[in-house]
Formats: C-alpha cells, sequence, structure tokens
C-alpha cells in the first residue's frame, strides 16, 4: 500500500473470492529476495546468519496469515536454504495450532532444501510433478498453461499455450494418481488477465461443472488406466468409478480393468439415459455407444462414464 495504487490489493482480492465465490483464498509468499542484500549476506555466511530470515520472511508469513487468513498458504523459493534457516517448524507449529486459521490451513513442502516430498499438507516435489504411479501422500502437480512460463510473455504465441484437451490429459492423470492440480497462469504487470488465459480457466470450469462428480471428493482406484484402450483414466468413490476418457469413441467402448455384475449400470455425467454394456470374454466391459445429437452432448472434450455396482469396486 506504500506505493502506486494505495490500496490492499490481497485484502480486496480475499474479501471478493470469500464474498463473490465458493472457492478458498490462498496465498503465495517466496521466502527469499534474489536481489536482497541481507539475504545474500547470509548466503555468503553459509546460512550461518539469519537477518534476512528473521526481520523480513518470518514477520511477513506471520503477518499475511493474520492479516488475510488464507485457508492457503503455498511457500516456495527454498530452493537454496534449509528449514533451520527459514525457522518453518516453529512457523508451521503456530500455523496449525494458534493462528486464525488453524483449522482449516493447507500447506505445501516448500519450506528448506530438506522438505520436498517430506513435509507439508501436500507434497509438490517439484514443478509440473507426474511420479506416474500412486504416492504414499497426498500430492500436487504444480504446472503452467503456459509451456515455458509462471508469467505473463507478451511475445508468446498459441502453440506455447496448452489446449483446454491437453489440460484436461494432464488433470485426468494427475486425479488417477490421487493428486490435486495448481494450473498457474501470469496476469499482466498491471494485474488482467488475458483472453486466452480467462478461456482456459473458464473451459475448465465449464468442464467441472458437468463433471465434477467424477474428480471432486473422489479416491484413486485399484487400476489408475486401462490396459486394453489407451486415454482411459480412472477415479472412484464408495460405490462406483469413474472413467474419464480422453477420446469420444465410436460404436464400442471396451474397457479390462472393470469387472460388471449383473446390477451394474453404466452413464455418462451430464447425460440422462443410461448406456447398455455386455461383458467381456476375458475380463472387462463393452460399454455401446449411441449416435448422440450434438446438441445433447454434455462437453465438448474429455467425458467421464459413471459405472456403477462393479465385482471389483
Amino acid at each position: 500500500m506504500a506505493v502506486g495504487p494505495k490500496r490492499d490489493i490481497v485484502g480486496e482480492l480475499g474479501e471478493a473470492i470469500r464474498t463473490k465465490t465458493n472457492l478458498h483464498f490462498g496465498l503465495y509468499h517466496c521466502l527469499y529476495e534474489w536481489l536482497n542484500p541481507l539475504y545474500n549476506q547470509d548466503k555468503a555466511n553459509n546460512w550461518t546468519t539469519s537477518q534476512f530470515s528473521r526481520t523480513k520472511t518470518t514477520p511477513a508469513l506471520y503477518e499475511i496469515v493474520k492479516r488475510y487468513k488464507p485457508h492457503i498458504v503455498w511457500s516456495d523459493g527454498d530452493a537454496e536454504a534449509p528449514a533451520s534457516y527459514w525457522n518453518s517448524t516453529t512457523f508451521i507449529a503456530w500455523l496449525y495450532n494458534d493462528s486464525p486459521v488453524k483449522d482449516e490451513v493447507v500447506t505445501n513442502d516448500r519450506w528448506g532444501t530438506d522438505c520436498k516430498c517430506k513435509n507439508g499438507g501436500v507434497w509438490t516435489c517439484g514443478d509440473r510433478y507426474q511420479p506416474g504411479k500412486l504416492q504414499p501422500h497426498k500430492w500436487v502437480n504444480a504446472m503452467t498453461i503456459d509451456r515455458q512460463s509462471w508469467g505473463y510473455r507478451r511475445n508468446a504465441d498459441s502453440s506455447q499455450y496448452l489446449s483446454i484437451e491437453e489440460l484436461l490429459a494432464t488433470f485426468a492423470e494427475t486425479v488417477s494418481f490421487g493428486g490435486n492440480m495448481l494450473m498457474n497462469i501470469g496476469p499482466t504487470k498491471e494485474g488482467t488477465i488475458v483472453p486466452i488465459f480467462e478461456e482456459r480457466l473458464r473451459q475448465m470450469g465449464q468442464w467441472l461443472n458437468v463433471n465434477g462428480e467424477g474428480i471432486r471428493g473422489t479416491k484413486p482406484w485399484s487400476k489408475q488406466n486401462d490396459t486394453l484402450t489407451s486415454g482411459i483414466w480412472y477415479t472412484k468413490k464408495v460405490d462406483a468409478v469413474y472413467a474419464i476418457v480422453l477420446t469420444w469413441p465410436t460404436d464400442i467402448l471396451s474397457l479390462a480393468a472393470p469387472i460388471p455384475s449383473s446390477s451394474t449400470t453404466v452413464s455418462l455425467l451430464g447425460y440422462t439415459e443410461k448406456f447398455q454394456w455386455t461383458r467381456r470374454p476375458s475380463s472387462g466391459i463393452d460399454i455401446q455407444i449411441p449416435p448422440i445429437p450434438f446438441n445433447k452432448m454434455p462437453c465438448k472434450w474429455t467425458w467421464i462414464f459413471k459405472l456403477s455396482n462393479l465385482e471389483n469396486i
């Protein structure tokens, strides 16, 4: 608030999100500052001094939590110094036990060079992390719509942005392995969101409005993807398995992983009619795909089939 518009834009954003959306408000905080002379002095001293962390980083962390009450505290800038330099354990103990958001706050694992994939509410392990297998802890794929940058680039062309199909393919794989996806965009220096980023965000929201049942509140299934048909990813809830289909099937969708029972039902999220199916001779299920008019299709990309009452739920 000391310069520029003299406005608390972080506070205004938090208030707007809380009062006008159903989203959770979170804040990103970078631990270090590359050009700060106090930080560089501590670095030259091999972290035996802590002038920067003690006088700048630690007070800032306490201030933003007390002032803005974020439900997510996303830490970054941990690539050089250990957690002991940042006094991370003391701050996180306060955050989870005594802070104004102690009952709902979530943190990541970027609190020092010795923390990634070891400590924190969710693990990030590295940017664009996609482990390819189930993890023992909740994790996040922190990635960007811009293939090359976390910030806005005036010289980027359209081929350098991920399409909605590519984003949904990444999302499906991430969720099937038990992860969340952080889909980063870079605002301009004036704080505006350029049309291509807005389009991707709106497309993702439109898709989730139809298919959220197969994403929110789900857990990884015993099978993450299908061995018979490519481009199929799975999630599950108590009584159903969800098959996330990247390419619309023609005539028959053949799946090896789900084993149907006599009471199995198959439906498409966002579509009212049930689908006919037959058991495959060896194992799995063949789902008959009827012709569906364009105006009856529930979404434009990446569809989710719900399979209820399977033998191997």
